[in-house]
């Protein structure tokens, strides 16, 4: 799975939509739209803000097994 289909399917399993998640991290909403459209990749306190609203560890958010 890829990071940006993980962040969607993070999102609708809480039933949110890009808007209010956006919000709630603080970031515009097209910013979060590229983030799942694959088209761009957040920065690090963006990544840390994800990581705390959906209470995961960076390697868990970003599909990171070893």
């Amino acid at each position: 799975m890829t990071f940006s289909e993980h962040l969607l399917q993070l999102r609708t399993a809480r039933d949110l939509s890009q808007k209010a998640l956006a919000a709630e991290i603080g970031i515009s909403w097209r910013t979060y739209q590229n983030y799942e459209l694959g088209l761009r990749e957040p920065s690090l306190s963006t990544l840390i803000a994800l990581a705390d609203f959906y209470d995961l560890s960076l390697d868990e958010l970003v599909c990171r097994e070893r």
